[in-house]
Order: C-alpha cells, then structure tokens, then sequence
C-alpha cells in the first residue's frame, strides 16, 4: 500500500518536470495519503496489536481503521503545513515541498481558492528551486490565507475525529484511550 502511495506521489509531479496542476486534486491528494501515510502510519501499528492481543474480528478491525485513516490523513496535512509553515528549529529540517512540486495540503486548498492570475502565478514559480520563487509561493499562500484555513481546518478535523472515535467505540467497544492517545500526541503538534 505505501508503494502505491508512493507511486501516486512521484505521478503527480514526475522528476525533472514541472508540476501538472491538473493532476493536483484533493482526491488525488486524499489517496497519496491514505496509501503513502495512513495505512503503515497508524493503522498497521494498532491493527498489530490488536491481532498479537487475539482481538481479530474483522468488523472491529474495520472500524478501529475508519478512525485511524482518518488519523492519518490529518497528520499528514499537518506534516504539509509544518513544511511551509513551520519552525525549522521545531520540526529540525527546511521544508522543500514547494521547491520539489509535491501534491500537498497547502498547494491542493491554494488551487481550490486562487483567482486565475494567482494560479497562473503559483504553476510559474512551483516547483522551482529557488528562494526567490519559494517566497512568491509563500506570498500567495499569505494572500489566500492558507495559515488561517488551516486551523479552521485543525480544529473541524479534531471534532470530526472525538465524534467518530466516540460513535465507534460504543458500538464496538474498542477501547477509547487507544485513539485519544494516538490524537493527543498529533493534536496541535509543532513539529
């Protein structure tokens, strides 16, 4: 599953070539990451457990992994952000995702609000190895208030998770502190 993910990634932004807009979608994203991060992530160590703990009926495990993607998913649109946004002391490298045109958070919900001339300016410098046309990226991404959707996007995503953590376990009984643990360590993490 994450070399499928992995080979979703380098498709939507094959070397020596600049990004194809057109291939950066959210569903296209949503899958990079499911496969890419997700599953190896957060649901393979959880189901692991669940398995050496003689806990194998299929129906929790579904269940267990409906949490756990969705777990995934928003770590690693916080993984996207601290890769722009982020302290570099904090999170202990320079962020390189819009000098290497990767399908990320930022650029997908930068495309979906973006006027055609900011489009047409993000496809000029995305991509491109250089500090000049990082900082144009940035600047739009500033103008569009990516750093703003994005705790919108935080603080929506944590409800969503509480509320499905909390319908699943109480019809499954898996137990809650497995996946309020897991959340309490990415919750408004820095790095």
């Amino acid at each position: 599953m994450t070399s499928y993910g992995q080979c979703l990634d380098l498709l939507s932004n094959p070397p020596g070539r600049k990004p194809d807009f057109n291939s950066f979608s959210a569903e296209r994203y949503a899958a990079i990451v499911k496969y890419k991060t997700a599953f190896y992530s957060f649901c393979l160590p959880v189901r692991l457990a669940m398995f050496m703990s003689n806990w194998s009926d299929m129906k929790v495990h579904s269940d267990a992994e409906k949490i756990l993607l969705k777990m995934g998913h928003f770590f690693q649109v916080q993984d996207d952000y601290l890769d722009c946004f982020g302290d570099p002391e904090k999170i202990g490298k320079i962020g390189t995702d819009i000098e290497d045109g990767k399908c990320c958070w930022p650029i997908i919900t930068a495309l979906h609000n973006s006027t055609p001339l900011q489009r047409k300016q993000l496809q000029d410098y995305y991509g491109l190895h250089n500090n000049e046309a990082v900082a144009k990226v940035k600047a739009i991404y500033r103008e569009l208030n990516i750093e703003s959707l994005y705790r919108e996007y935080e603080d929506n995503t944590y409800n969503e998770i509480c509320q499905l953590i909390n319908e699943i376990t109480l019809s499954s009984n898996l137990p809650t502190n497995i996946f309020y643990g897991f959340l309490s360590k990415i919750h408004r993490r820095s790095k």
